[in-house]
């Protein structure tokens, strides 16, 4: 059975004029629960989107939560300006960094500021190398496909690695959200969901629909 509580997070990623993604968010006001600002250096991933600069402009034209997802290397350095942009929930990932303790202290600021600490992972990432970290983090990026490129079909066994995250959640008496990105369509909703999913990041599945609100819809 569907959830009631489950939000979808509309991602940026398939477009590229800062302009256009200006007007998508502000188009998708009142229909996405979050927009999903995909960070790129061309460092961490080959693709390169956009900085800081951006995510303001976004944050300035639209009442809509942002998501800020940085696929960037090594971004430490990079956590204040986009919290002072506007990010209301930063994701990190877990392979940026090579040091794990800057992982844990870059969790622990981005909560200080307020703002809601997400951690990212890979695909090839096992779910046992960042639990240590789930402590720390108000919501858990589960990756369904390697990052850097939109329009990827999901990697498979998706299903079963939320379902030993919830397990994991419920043994430790932990309350972050598990949200997914990467893949995600009408298609396997409603799996991803059954597993335990609490947040769905959509790309090209809304972007590409004649009718963006009622995409939205089918994946709630």
């Amino acid at each position: 059975m569907k959830r009631n509580n489950v939000y979808v997070s509309v991602s940026t990623d398939p477009i590229s004029d800062y302009q256009e993604i200006v007007e998508y968010t502000k188009e998708l006001q009142g229909e996405a629960d979050f927009i999903h600002c995909d960070v790129m250096d061309g460092l961490f991933v080959p693709k390169k989107t956009y900085e800081h600069t951006v995510v303001e402009s976004i944050n300035q034209n639209s009442l809509t939560m942002l998501d800020v997802h940085l696929m960037v290397k090594e971004p430490t350095d990079k956590l204040e300006s986009y919290i002072k942009a506007g990010a209301n929930i930063l994701t990190v990932h877990y392979e940026a960094f090579e040091d794990k303790e800057m992982l844990t202290r870059a969790l622990k600021y981005i909560k200080s500021t307020g703002t809601l600490a997400g951690l990212a992972f890979n695909p090839s990432t096992p779910f046992n190398d960042v639990k240590l970290f789930c402590y720390d983090i108000d919501i858990l990026l589960v990756m369904g496909v390697e990052p850097g490129t939109s329009g990827q079909k999901m990697v498979p066994n998706i299903t079963r690695k939320i379902k030993n995250i919830v397990a994991f959640r419920q043994a430790n008496d932990m309350n972050f959200k598990i949200e997914i990105d990467g893949g995600v369509n009408e298609e396997n909703a409603q799996s991803l969901i059954e597993a335990g999913a609490d947040v769905l990041v959509s790309g090209s599945y809304v972007f590409k629909s004649k009718d963006r609100h009622f995409a939205i819809n089918q994946l709630k």
